[in-house]
Order: C-alpha cells, then structure tokens, then sequence
C-alpha cells in the first residue's frame, strides 16, 4: 500500500469538491427517478488487468455526496488486480450512489490508467539500475494526483513543480547567456535546490559536468551519442535522458547505463481503464 505525503492529501477534497461541482451543477435531476427511501449496494468491476490507484479520491467523492454511504474495499492502491476483479462495494442511499458514481469512477479509471502505463514502463527496465521518472506533463489541477500514481506504478517522482528543483533549458541559457552562468546563478539564488540542466552534444555536457551541475539531462540523443555520454562522463554526475521515449524503446536506452529516464507519456497519453459499476437495490 503507497503512502499520501501531505501535499497529496490536502489537494483531494478541494479537487473532488470542483469535479462534483462541474458534474451535479443545481443537482442530479436523473437521480430523482430512483425513491428517495431506497437504499443499494453496489460492485465496482474493473474489465482489464490494471494496478489500482485512487481510493483516497473515491473515498472522498462517497463521503462529500453522502457522508453515510458506506465503503468496503479488496484492494490497496498499487496492488496488481486482474480483470473482472471486484475492487470494492459500497452501501447507502441509492440516489446517492448513481450520483457519485462518474466522478469516482473518473478519479479511478484516470489514476489507475496512470499506474498501469508507469508499471509497464516500469517492468520493462527493472533489471537495470535506472530509474523511470515523471515530467510537469500532467493534466491541470491533477499533478499531485498523477505524480502519486506513477508511485503507485513502481515509478519515481521528478521535480513537482517549478519551485522545487532547477531544469535549465535552451531558452534559460540563452537568457544567461551559457550553461556556465546559468548553473552559476541558480546555486546563487536557491544553493540547496539540485540543479539540472538540459545539453543537446558533448560539448555541452563537458561544460555542465565542469560547472559542477548535479544531473544533465541529455535531450533528444541517440543511442550512439548516449553511449559516448556515459563514457565520458564516467559517473561523475548523474545523467537523463529524455524524449522519444517508448516501450519499445526504453530498455535499450537503460542498458546503457543512465541513472535516470524521464516519460512523458506515462501521464499525458492517458489510457483510462474500464471499470463498472453495478446496482443492487435493496
């Protein structure tokens, strides 16, 4: 079972609060068909293999909808559930539970849809001693969510945001004017924050390792470049490699001997696994 940080935790009533919001609007006028007196239980049924991730979020979208439902769950998050595996039952007022149901589900379906492509990234390079990082390519107002489920998928969290870590691109060291003085000035400004930069050849690599740079990130090389990267460098900083990475791909890429590969992918190609949702009324 994977742990919530703080920031995690405070971030989910205020984002189930909006998603139940944009969805029930003045109120969920099918529900009303349903007697008001009624009471259900209900199967939540995942159609594919998939690791779970999310329950806090449905927990919360239950709770804030009708604070006496009741929840019963079979699986922790990052737990690897089968298809047509039942993930947990829930118990209350029927109204209440058709109306929760599509917004839990999304939290659900997105978040595990998360963890599963992080766990087949992740599977793929378990045999060598690289890292699969996340990037910022997350979907607005859900980064701390997606971050925690690329966790949940045996993955590692890069920076969160902005504000804790240095990435130095082109268009930061063009405005410096070099990668020297971009490193320079960023131990100036915040000297406990790790520094990245990003190189594009050699050349830049060798002034970022003599800049005394924490980790380069080595954008867009090829194989042949990447292995002359790892060489020269002769683990004297860390190293990353990002873009264009794939399946298909990735495994090649941590043979050479990176310490880290960042994806893109793994929380901006979203592929949402399909669950359901049954109703019993009682």
């Amino acid at each position: 079972m994977k742990l919530l940080d703080e920031q995690t935790k405070l971030s989910i009533v205020p984002s189930v609060q909006i998603s139940l919001a944009e969805d029930i609007g003045s109120g969920d006028i099918t529900a009303q068909l349903i007697n008001e007196e009624s009471n259900a239980v209900a199967k939540i049924i995942t159609r594919e293999d998939m690791i779970m991730c999310g329950k806090a979020w449905v927990d919360e979208v239950f709770y804030q909808v009708d604070p006496d439902i009741r929840l019963t769950w079979f699986y922790s998050d990052g737990d690897n559930v089968l298809a047509n595996e039942v993930l947990f039952t829930v118990y209350g007022r029927a109204r209440s539970l058709v109306t929760a149901e599509r917004t839990a589900l999304n939290f659900l379906q997105l978040l595990s849809g998360v963890a599963t492509s992080t766990s087949n990234y992740a599977e793929k390079i378990k045999h060598t001693s690289t890292k699969l990082l996340d990037t910022r390519k997350t979907i607005v107002g859900l980064r701390l969510a997606q971050k925690y489920a690329v966790l949940c998928g045996g993955g590692y969290n890069h920076r969160i945001g902005l504000y804790d870590a240095f990435l130095i691109k082109e268009n930061h060291i063009t405005a410096c004017g070099s990668i020297t003085k971009a490193i320079e000035e960023a131990r100036k400004i915040a000297p406990s924050k790790s520094v990245e930069v990003e190189v594009t050849n050699i050349d830049e690599l060798q002034e970022a390792i003599a800049a005394n740079v924490d980790i380069v990130m080595l954008d867009n090389f090829d194989l042949e470049m990447m292995k002359e990267a790892v060489l020269f460098n002769d683990g004297r900083i860390r190293l990353e490699v990002s873009g264009n990475i794939i399946l298909e791909n990735i495994e090649s890429i941590a043979n050479i001997g990176v310490d880290y590969i960042s994806v893109g992918a793994i929380t901006k190609h979203l592929k949402a696994v399909d669950l359901s949702m049954g109703l019993e009324l009682l």
